[in-house]
């Protein structure tokens, strides 16, 4: 696809893998497993498109509260992911960025991000960032309180957005969340000011090349005036 509108950044609620695996009669842990390789999915159809930089909600602060059998999965899902089944993306030249409270992980699965991270941060092809323990207004309040150790007398909007955990990334110029909800839940709040949003009932694990194509070309006739 080729596409001079299509947005140079954009990220996306993965939702729906639970209720996925509920309408199969499968554990909801296989749900999961779906989502994983769905994001893989969409993140070479995103590039192949031309796109620069995807944010991924994998893991919000607030879904540390969930059952813990399944917190347990979804963290040895992230470290297989990133010691083991991102290597294809890295080897296609793809960037891949960790943005959250990540000192929340085991000191393993830290290690092996970090360790990700070094490894691919001259890829040019495209920047994967996911997000996991992360909540905006956690990003905004660390963020601050940076801000506030550098002893600061005045905080700007560019100070400010520097220090995000993002702060070297783009702001998103259009957000995607699946599964039917309409809401950001928490999620890029502060860059997401001027994105164009687009709510699609597809669950995550269903979700289509052409689906998310059909929503750049309504992102691309869309007018965005930014205020003004």
């Amino acid at each position: 696809m080729s596409n001079p509108n299509v947005p140079a950044s954009i990220g996306i609620i993965m939702d729906g893998n639970r209720r996925w695996a509920k309408e199969r009669g499968v554990p909801t842990l296989q749900g999961h497993r779906a989502g994983l390789a769905k994001l893989k999915e969409v993140t070479r159809w995103a590039f192949e498109a031309g796109v620069g930089t995807i944010y991924y909600y994998a893991f919000s602060t607030e879904n540390w509260n969930r059952a813990a059998e399944e917190v347990s999965y979804l963290i040895e899902l992230f470290s297989r992911a990133i010691q083991n089944e991102f290597d294809e993306l890295k080897t296609e030249g793809i960037r891949v960025r960790f943005i959250g409270d990540l000192a929340r992980f085991p000191e393993s699965l830290q290690k092996a991000a970090a360790k990700l991270q070094e490894e691919t941060k001259e890829n040019k092809k495209g920047t994967l960032a996911l997000c996991i323990s992360y909540g905006s207004r956690a990003e905004v309040v660390t963020a601050v309180n940076s801000l506030l150790v550098q002893g600061l007398e005045t905080v700007t909007e560019e100070s400010l957005r520097k220090a995000l955990w993002s702060g070297d990334l783009p702001d998103p110029d259009l957000i995607i969340r699946t599964s039917g909800e309409k809401r950001l839940s928490n999620f890029l709040m502060y860059q997401a000011a001027y994105s164009e949003l687009a709510f699609t009932d597809t669950k995550w694990p269903d979700f289509s090349k052409e689906e998310l194509y059909a929503i750049f070309e309504d992102y691309a006739s869309r007018e965005r005036r930014r205020g003004k």
